[in-house]
């Protein structure tokens, strides 16, 4: 027995309708991909990266998030370095958090300029936000590209309110594919 076409083109219509609503609830609450703008994060991510952020992880340190800027109507993507409680202090171009030291290989370093020494300049949280520590539901983040990056060296904390998600994947250019799970980051020992 052949099915009716109205019954066909009324069966098709409902999954259409309930594909798009799952698309919609991914899109809203769970995954969402975005377009890098900017050379702040250079190396890990160039100008016009396509990512697909997660609206649902736990943040960690090191992990990259994006959130509301704020300052602007724009979404920035940064590296975080200092979580609720954390001290945070550079250094001689050495990352301290809470008094240990970290390898940055994540930061853009022009080896070929001779005149550069350091890509960061020395501060303590304290000096940047008259904090001691990162206050609870606050975040202390950094660009990758410390010479060209507005962070939280610029305009302070960041809300855990403001954060979109986490960068958890590389899509396009399609030859720089990339999975962002697990930590590229060092202790110094």
């Amino acid at each position: 027995m052949q099915p009716k076409p109205k019954s066909e083109f009324l069966s098709w219509l409902v999954a259409i309708f309930f594909g798009i609503i799952i698309a919609f609830i991914c899109r809203e609450f769970v995954i969402s991909p975005l377009v890098v703008k900017g050379a702040s994060m250079m190396p890990t991510y160039e100008n016009k990266d396509v990512i697909i952020i997660s609206k649902i992880s736990d943040i960690d340190r090191f992990d990259h998030i994006v959130f509301k800027a704020p300052y602007e109507d724009e979404y920035y993507i940064k590296r975080v370095i200092g979580l609720p409680g954390d001290t945070v202090e550079m250094k001689d171009d050495i990352l301290i958090i809470n008094g240990v030291e970290y390898d940055e290989p994540y930061v853009n370093r022009n080896t070929e300029n001779p005149f550069q020494k350091r890509v960061t300049e020395n501060f303590t949280l304290e000096e940047l936000t008259g904090e001691s520590k990162v206050p609870e539901n606050f975040l202390f983040v950094l660009g990758d590209n410390r010479l060209r990056s507005s962070d939280s060296r610029h305009y302070g904390l960041i809300s855990m309110d403001a954060i979109l998600g986490e960068s958890k994947f590389r899509i396009y250019p399609i030859a720089e594919l990339k999975l962002f799970w697990g930590k590229e980051e060092q202790k110094i020992e």
